[in-house]
């Protein structure tokens, strides 16, 4: 499935990016809008695009991947670049080349064969995965939110689970589900809380013996003093007390020492059961940036310059994948905001490539602007960092949740301008309007 093949004689240098997330999706419109599909090449393998953050959200069911993933063949209609679907299964650098997986129809019926993609300059957009740290029976026995179909399958697990004990209570009153969330980062602590709320809902809809307070029982384990370590102690703060508010037990200082299928195991030697085990407690490079043979971080990620650039002057990395300088020796953090920047950085540096001038020797900086992390439908917290005071400012409650949903939209303003995104989320204001808040099949 291809939208605006380019040619393969045209002299215009090809800038292929592979990975269609908040970056790479960013990096390809704005070059798209400039240098045309001749120029711009991005590959997924996924047809549709849905913001990382919100994975949570597609989790608990409060986001419904087919009303709200966009589309690649559209959005590279509209931003004028190619989409090519299928995932990159390796790379020829000599040849500059990347092959590219078969796509497969209904009863495993090949659609489209394997393809060979080549490139002038390329883009390693590819994200992250979920970092087991070593630990036993995490690989096996833990469910991760790495990417949409890992979300929408524990969406219809935990709901299958849920009916199961709505069922168990006529003859076992005591029925219970137990959910442990390893990891008190964001993606824990959001998903803790959109659980806590999605589960009231999906009990007034259909499970009339269910009481999501007492047969949910969520507990969130963090190896850290706290949860939201990497943010402010007062951030913590708040975010725990909103969760121990919505009954969710919050257990800090307690590194996992094992994963059964029922049980998690702590180094100190306690046990919590777990009919489910989500893994939020980090993450790591996915095994396929080995295929670059270039320097790679402890965690798998490409070591790129403070241009962003690999050891291979064509090949650049940007976003969750790669291992960028920041200050007094860290790395740019894993967060959205750090690839929306990179995206207008390298927006810059490819552009000029594009057109046959040699890019700007600025190199890239990462702005903290502050994180917001989303606590259920009308709370949040978080903090904005104050550029002319140098002090972050502290937000709470339902003015931080706002604060939250305009990231998303100006995600995708960067993609689909101003007048669609308006359209976009009034289309999404009015289907919610008449649809469940929680999608139930």
């Amino acid at each position: 499935m291809t939208a605006h093949r380019h040619s393969a004689t045209s002299p215009t240098p090809r800038v292929v990016i592979v990975g269609g997330g908040a970056g790479g999706l960013e990096l390809a419109a704005r070059l798209g809008r400039r240098h045309g599909p001749q120029a711009v090449t991005l590959i997924d393998s996924l047809p549709y695009h849905i913001w990382k953050p919100s994975l949570h959200e597609v989790a608990a069911g409060t986001l419904d991947i087919h009303q709200e993933g966009l589309s690649y063949l559209v959005l590279a209609h509209i931003c004028h670049f190619s989409f090519i679907l299928g995932p990159m299964l390796d790379i020829d650098r000599e040849r500059k080349v990347l092959k590219i997986g078969a796509i497969a129809g209904p009863g495993n019926r090949e659609l489209i064969p394997p393809r060979e993609v080549p490139y002038d300059i390329l883009v390693m957009a590819i994200g992250s995965k979920a970092n087991f740290f070593g630990t036993p029976g995490a690989q096996e026995h833990a469910v991760t939110l790495d990417n949409v179909e890992a979300a929408e399958a524990f969406r219809l697990q935990i709901l299958e689970a849920m009916l199961r004990v709505d069922q168990a209570k006529a003859t076992d009153p005591e029925a219970r589900l137990h959910l442990v969330i390893v990891g008190g980062g964001a993606t824990g602590v959001e998903l803790a809380v959109e659980l806590r709320e999605a589960s009231h809902v999906v009990s007034a809809y259909s499970l009339s013996a269910f009481n999501p307070r007492l047969d949910l029982a969520i507990t969130l384990i963090e190896g850290a003093p706290r949860i939201l370590a990497a943010l402010p102690e007062r951030i913590s703060k708040a975010a725990q007390d909103r969760l121990e508010s919505l009954d969710i037990r919050v257990e800090t200082g307690c590194a996992v020492a094992s994963v059964t299928e029922d049980h998690v195991t702590t180094r100190d030697g306690r046990r919590f059961h777990a009919d489910m085990c989500l893994w939020a407690a980090g993450i790591s490079a996915p095994d396929l940036l080995q295929k670059l043979e270039l320097p790679l971080h402890r965690n798998g990620q490409v070591m790129v310059d403070e241009q962003l650039r690999t050891p291979d002057p064509d090949i650049y990395a940007m976003g969750d994948c790669a291992a960028a300088p920041w200050t007094e020796g860290r790395l740019v953090p894993a967060r959205a905001q750090a690839a929306h920047q990179q995206a207008s950085y390298l927006a810059r540096q490819l552009g000029a490539r594009l057109k046959g001038e040699a890019p700007e020797d600025k190199p890239y900086v990462y702005e903290d602007h502050g994180s917001l992390v989303s606590l259920g439908q009308d709370a949040g917290v978080g903090s904005l960092m104050g550029k002319l005071t140098g002090r972050g400012l502290f937000l709470s409650g339902m003015l931080a949740r706002m604060m939250y949903m305009s990231l998303h939209l100006m995600h995708h303003r960067a993609i689909l301008g101003v007048s669609r995104t308006a359209s976009l989320a009034l289309a999404r204001l009015l289907v919610r309007r008449t649809h469940s808040r929680v999608k139930l099949h």
